[in-house]
């Protein structure tokens, strides 16, 4: 991590995480145990792996450059890497497996609540039943919840780089798992390549879900391409309540302010932006964030291809290179709690917690 160790600080803070994608959690360890329960070959385009060493060392690529806007084409990209890791889940128990995983690790981390992105399209085109996804995550919620006192309410994602009746589809077929079914997911998101794909697209998509009574976020990525144009959508036309990433406001004082008026919080993952931006330029922008008034917290984003930094790694980033004070820390925990979509009980809870943090 960049040579930084996280600092007790960090760790013992309590902490809700609310960007974080389920399968960007998929550890080499579990990825090779569902490779070899489902017979599934570990390649990477022409590259096999066949043994676990060789798989660990794959994940010592960065996958930190964008081929549609110039860079290396002949280079694994991180979604091609994140799809790669996605092909060993099959059954409902690796769906499971791969929840329970995650909010084990956040009881580690001092994670009390989690709003964990997932999606069905990724699994249904390869064949899964989209039944398997949704009772596997189902069940991790409720157990992980029992077992590491980790509550989490899912976020269920359109692919934006699919066709948009696709993912229509796709929500309706998962609609029973959500807020007034089965209750796994309470909101729905936009995630993957925005490449061209702008917020706008899913616009009715968008307003079916939010007749569901469904809480709204959608991803408008860092140093993407029509970025403030995308974060101009997410506001004020398709009204969200969230924006995943969407760094870039800084850059437009009609963004700044429409974050403000509108109360939309941002969720950032600094490490995300730092694999590809200098120390210098990047960290400043948080302290900009801060003195404008726009609420944002920290999460980790896809940890495992990502370095393996995990949200408090993240979060020490942010104390470190931004240098925000204890004071400011326990802020944006607190952020994180209010931008949640937790219920009030919950959040009255993490909220006792956080007051006793010594800032001193």
């Amino acid at each position: 991590m960049d040579g930084l160790t996280i600092s007790p600080f960090i760790a013992s803070l309590p902490k809700a995480e609310l960007h974080v994608h389920i399968e960007g959690t998929l550890q080499p360890s579990l990825r090779w145990k569902l490779a070899q329960r489902n017979n599934i070959p570990l390649r990477f385009k022409s590259q096999e792996y066949h043994t676990y060493e060789q798989l660990l060392d794959s994940y010592k690529v960065t996958y930190n450059h964008r081929p549609e806007l110039g860079g290396p084409k002949d280079v694994p990209t991180f979604l091609e890497a994140y799809f790669a890791g996605c092909e060993v889940l099959l059954q409902e128990d690796d769906f499971y497996e791969l929840g329970m995983d995650y909010l084990a690790r956040c009881q580690q981390m001092k994670v009390c609540y989690a709003e964990p992105f997932f999606d069905i399209q990724a699994h249904t085109r390869r064949g899964v039943p989209a039944e398997s996804v949704l009772n596997g995550y189902l069940r991790a919620q409720r157990d992980g919840a029992a077992k590491y006192g980790v509550r989490s309410n899912w976020i269920f994602c359109f692919i934006r780089d699919e066709p948009v009746e696709d993912g229509e589809a796709a929500y309706l077929k998962a609609l029973p798992w959500g807020k007034s079914g089965h209750g796994l997911f309470h909101a729905v998101g936009l995630a993957s390549n925005a490449y061209e794909r702008p917020p706008s697209l899913f616009k009715r998509a968008f307003e079916r879900a939010r007749a569901d009574g469904h809480h709204i976020t959608m991803h408008c990525d860092f140093g993407q391409k029509d970025t403030h144009e995308h974060i101009r959508q997410a506001i004020y036309e398709v009204q969200t309540e969230r924006i995943d990433h969407g760094l870039d406001a800084l850059d437009r004082e009609e963004l700044i302010q429409g974050l403000i008026e509108r109360n939309i919080g941002l969720t950032l993952c600094p490490h995300a932006y730092h694999r590809r931006t200098a120390t210098e330029v990047l960290f400043p922008k948080f302290r900009q964030l801060l003195d404008r008034g726009v609420k944002f917290c920290i999460n980790s984003d896809d940890p495992v291809y990502m370095h393996n930094v995990w949200i408090d790694g993240n979060m020490e980033k942010a104390y470190h290179y931004g240098g925000l004070s204890k004071k400011e820390m326990v802020q944006l925990a607190r952020n994180a709690v209010d931008m949640s979509w937790a219920d009030e009980a919950l959040k009255r809870d993490m909220y006792d917690k956080l007051a006793q943090v010594d800032v001193s």
